[in-house]
């Protein structure tokens, strides 16, 4: 398309390697003014398909809402990309400018009754329109995103809400801005060697990096990214520091002064109970569950209350073994939180006779990458061929070609996997543009998904690999997972292209994907020695995968309160003191004092630094029941990669988005909704 002459051509002509954007022409300055014109060119193709003189059609208006603002959807694509994984003052100043303008913006489009009166039309008769399965639920969104935009509300309360929305859009921008600033300003600065007793070589080499990248040549640094702080606080011998270390990470979003979130929590809980009770529901979890697979606060606790029954159960007899480890040293002291992962890891080496440490020089960034992409091949007979010299948005993103069996372009697809400052933490998925088969006003016809993965993992020195522990390769292949939705979509329609699908679905494909990690033949060819590039050994092999569910009780404890402070946050309206009400579910519950949540309420950016998990965290869980039930599909044939098993899979779980309805996909795959039982099994809860 052409650009208007307020949007840098580089910002929506995508004039790169198979479509991809020039990245090396994009400037921080050029996002203002674009977003300005984006808006406006948007805006005139809504008041076009409003005031069509013409009956309403499929064609003519929801058609044409799935193809209008593509030039928003460009510049929207690349500044949020830009703001996640590589900011800077620049685009942290824009980013609080352009969320309550992106709010305003389409409060407008939801609130445009001409608009509105064309789609309930269609809506009310959808009966006679002969429509496909698809386009029948890519009504129903647009429908009942007017309906949930305020667009049956009076004048009056459709601009309360619209206030409301651009509101909620500017603290969750703060938010996120306040927990990164308390990341990046915090370290743990060590040179002396005593200080350094227990570290393994390859965290000293990625704390020596860190270091480094903080002008302190020479030093060891202790930073709050997670594959920095979690493997020390697991090995550091020295009480004191990991004290120290772990007092920062979960004081995130706590620490007073500007970047402090709890005034930012309050006024969100109170926003949305209002936002809430303009449309019609009772509070806001009954709003943001309306369409997913779980419908009802009182089935999401019921399944986190099930599982934390057994989960605290199990983590007390993990906490007795940790004490005696205590004990045994000569120590009196109980086991606290900064102490967990410390003694864990020497229960570990005491019950299976190895530790991270051990396991780590096995696991290489670059092998635990070809193994995800090998996997994908013998499930899907798609291959990922590297591009090198392509321009990115920072030098460590990779690009790579997506191709099916008869070497057909399937997707493009960047990985971004090491951490800096100029990155939010944690690991995530997202796209530049979405699959789909519709005509474009350029004259082409539908479109390849461009996706992109984004982690967190140390960066080693120059000259050494990345290694990675367990969890991060894991988390590579559950991101790896999001991709493959994204990218092995193959629907009409945009809206309901890859993971657009209900919350509590939408993290099967990645939880799922997550379980060929440690599929034997995988670690064997994969799992090899950075040194001497030797397999993993079968004995260490097997006590990996003998330990798969040790320290199940602390994780489902981390993870079980999150959620239910989560849902307990949106059930109960506006809440004067967060910090109070969360202490308050805690002790409810019965909460450790050994451990603590996952995702503290200040720095709980799924929640808090916009909207996407509020009243949603649960949905890893609701997603787990559905995964180890998928796999357990698999493990039934004798073949982790049965032929038949994987074309099903593909057919009606990662190609089919937000198409048909999650619970028939899944039935589709499986032939049965599942129960809990697999899932507690696979977390060895069952008992």
């Amino acid at each position: 398309m052409s650009a208007p002459s307020k949007i840098s051509p580089s910002l929506i002509d995508w004039s790169g390697v198979n479509g991809l954007p020039r990245f090396d022409l994009v400037s921080d300055d050029s996002f203002a003014e674009a977003f300005d014109a984006a808006f406006a060119l948007h805006e005139a193709e809504i008041d076009q398909i409003a005031a069509n003189p013409e009956a309403p059609s499929f064609d003519n208006t929801v058609t044409a809402l799935e193809t209008a603002g593509d030039a928003l959807s460009r510049v929207s694509a690349l500044f949020w990309s830009r703001a996640g994984a590589n900011t800077n003052d620049v685009i942290q100043a824009l980013e609080r400018e352009i969320a309550p303008k992106m709010s305003r913006h389409y409060s407008k489009i939801g609130n445009n009754a001409a608009l509105f009166s064309r789609i309930d039309a269609l809506w009310e008769g959808r009966d006679g329109l002969g429509l496909t399965l698809e386009q029948t639920r890519v009504l129903e969104r647009h429908w009942k995103g007017f309906v949930k935009s305020g667009a049956k509300l009076a004048k009056t309360e459709q601009d309360r809400l619209s206030a409301i929305n651009e509101r909620l859009a500017g603290l969750g921008a703060q938010f996120g801005q306040n927990v990164l600033s308390d990341e990046k300003d915090w370290s743990l600065m060590l040179s002396d060697a005593a200080d350094l007793e227990g570290l393994p070589d390859f965290l000293k080499d990625a704390m020596a990096a860190a270091a480094r990248d903080r002008g302190a040549e020479g030093g060891y640094a202790v930073t709050l990214s997670r594959s920095i702080i979690e493997p020390f606080l697991t090995f550091s011998a020295r009480r004191e520091l990991r004290e120290q270390a772990f007092s920062a990470w979960t004081a995130r979003g706590i620490n007073g002064g500007a970047t402090d979130n709890r005034e930012i929590v309050r006024e969100t809980l109170a926003l949305r109970a209002e936002k809430a009770a303009l449309l019609g529901y009772e509070h806001y979890a009954a709003l943001k569950l309306d369409n997913t697979m779980a419908k009802t606060p009182d089935a999401v606790n019921g399944l986190l209350t099930q599982v934390w029954e057994k989960a605290v159960a199990r983590a007390a007899e993990e906490e007795r073994e940790l004490a005696r480890l205590v004990a045994a040293e000569g120590r009196n002291h109980p086991v606290m939180p900064w102490d967990w992962r410390y003694y864990a890891e020497k229960l570990r080496a005491e019950k299976f006779d190895f530790s991270e440490a051990e396991l780590k020089p096995y696991l290489q960034l670059e092998k635990v990458i070809e193994a995800c992409f090998d996997v994908a091949e013998r499930l899907f007979g798609i291959r990922a061929v590297p591009l090198a010299g392509v321009p990115t948005y920072h030098p460590d993103v990779r690009v790579f070609e997506i191709r099916d069996r008869d070497n057909g372009l399937v997707a493009m697809f960047l990985g971004d996997y090491f951490a800096r400052s100029s990155k939010r933490s944690g690991a995530w998925m997202s796209s530049y543009q979405s699959q789909h088969k519709l005509p474009l006003k350029n004259g082409t016809v539908g479109e390849i998904p461009i996706i992109y993965n984004v982690c967190n993992f140390a960066k080693p020195a120059e000259g050494k690999p990345a290694l990675l522990s367990l969890d991060d390769a894991r988390t590579l292949f559950h991101e790896f997972g999001h991709a493959l939705h994204g990218m092995l979509s193959d629907v009409t329609y945009p809206s309901v292209s890859g993971t657009g699908v209900a919350r509590d679905f939408v993290e099967l494909p990645s939880q799922l994907y997550e379980h060929w990690l440690t599929v034997p033949e995988i670690l064997k060819t994969y799992a090899v020695h950075y040194e001497t590039g030797e397999p993993m050994p079968q004995a260490l092999l097997d006590k990996v995968l003998a330990a798969r569910t040790f320290n199940a009780g602390f994780a489902t404890v981390e993870f079980t309160s999150s959620a239910l402070v989560d849902m307990a946050f949106h059930t109960r309206g506006a809440v004067e003191d967060p910090m109070r009400l969360q202490r308050e579910v805690l002790d409810d519950i019965r909460m450790p004092a050994s451990i603590v949540m996952r995702h503290a309420t200040p720095h709980f950016q799924h929640v808090f630094s916009g909207d996407g998990y509020s009243a949603g965290y649960y949905s890893y869980m609701w997603s787990e029941v559905l995964d180890a039930d998928a796999f357990a599909a698999f493990t039934e044939t004798g073949n982790a990669f049965d032929p038949g098993m994987a074309g099903k899979l593909k057919a009606n779980i990662y190609a089919v988005g937000g198409a048909i309805d999650p619970e028939d996909a899944y039935k589709a795959f499986r032939g049965k909704l599942p129960s809990i039982d697999a899932m507690l099994e696979k977390k060895g809860l069952a008992a």
